[in-house]
């Protein structure tokens, strides 16, 4: 079964910190580009970071640029999202999404979704 599960979510307070994991099974992840994105309750999904199948390119959305990192280990077969200076904007369901490329901080026409994992900023 192909599929990709995400992990990390929890509550967090502002300023805070938390570190996603996308984890691929039944397929190699380093064959794809890698997507996270989010999406809070009333609102449209939006793109979060992107990055390429070999890690040497990333990009972000302009409201988590310098708090969101991006990276991948692909002999783990896993991606990452590092967040910091959580802010209570950034709460939402987190999804992952592996596509052939990137097209800037989104995932273009992804193949597979995983279930998401949800992030919860409050005091």
């Amino acid at each position: 079964q192909l599929q990709l599960v995400e992990s990390g979510g929890a509550l967090v307070q502002p300023g805070g910190s938390l570190r996603l994991s996308c984890a691929a099974s039944g397929f190699t992840l380093d064959d794809y580009a890698i997507g996270w994105f989010r999406q809070a309750p009333g609102k449209e999904r939006e793109g979060v970071s992107c990055i390429n199948s070999s890690g040497g390119s990333t990009d972000y959305a302009d409201s988590v640029k310098g708090r969101f990192t991006i990276s991948r280990d692909n002999a783990k077969n896993t991606v990452y999202l590092q967040m910091n200076s959580l802010k209570p904007d950034d709460a939402a369901v987190y999804y992952c999404a592996a596509a052939y490329y990137c097209s800037g901080y989104v995932s273009y026409a992804p193949a597979f979704w995983g279930q998401g994992t949800q992030v919860t900023v409050s005091s």
